[in-house]
């Protein structure tokens, strides 16, 4: 049986990571976090003390960055260097400074040439903002993963609270708002729905409720294959 491409794409805080883990995991594909590889990026630029609106020395360190994720132990670990950084990437500060970096032109084609080369033999799941309008146009499954920016807010805002993080709620909500600004208006691959994306609105939809969908979807997928 084939093994399919499956693209989800959609705003920050929609619940991509989680519900394109999850599904992964029941299709037994591998899960490729192409927010996290732009997060690595990021940080690297922070701990280089790059400016990252420099455009050729951030992309430089895209260009020259050793970056794995390795999908063992039922979790996506992301190393650079061999050194697991998947908590450090998460922090505030990697955050806010993220949109810049990966509206980079140089820094993209650097990652979108790595994730084309993880999915080139199928049976993978990635989710971003552009998988199924740019990086992998023809996937088999194209999601487009959403909800409202007050409860995207509220899921970071919990997410960072368990991390021991204090952020105001209506910060990440303007926060939120801007890195939507700054997704949708970028001239390179900016967030979009692409035309033939199924949309999920995950607002009042559990975790469990989308990754049933996206299964279904899958199966029937392939059981037209």
């Amino acid at each position: 049986m084939k093994k399919l491409i499956v693209a989800i794409d959609g705003p920050a805080g929609a619940g991509k990571s989680t519900v394109a883990r999850i599904v992964a995991e029941r299709l037994n594909y591998t899960y490729i976090d192409t927010g996290a590889m732009y997060r690595a990026v990021t940080w690297e630029v922070m701990r280089r003390k790059i400016d990252a609106a420099d455009p050729v020395k951030t992309a430089q360190v895209a260009e020259s960055l050793n970056l794995t994720l390795d999908n063992s132990g039922g979790k996506t670990l992301v190393k650079v260097d061999g050194v697991d950084i998947s908590d450090a990437i998460r922090t505030p500060d990697v955050s806010r400074l993220v949109a810049t970096v990966a509206a980079n032109g140089g820094v993209r084609t650097a990652m979108v040439n790595l994730q084309r080369q993880l999915a080139s033999f199928g049976g993978v799941v990635l989710d971003g903002r552009d998988i199924g309008t740019h990086v992998l146009p023809n996937a088999d499954i194209k999601i487009f993963l959403t909800a409202s920016i007050e409860e995207r807010a509220r899921r970071r805002w919990l997410e960072l609270g368990q991390k021991g993080f204090t952020v105001e709620l209506a910060d990440l909500q303007q926060e939120i708002a801007c890195r939507d600004e700054q997704d949708c208006g970028r001239d390179i691959a900016p967030l979009i729905q692409a035309s033939d994306a199924v949309l999920v609105d995950t607002t009042e939809l559990s975790i469990d409720g989308a990754v049933t969908n996206i299964l279904k979807l899958c199966e029937a997928r392939t059981s037209g294959l």
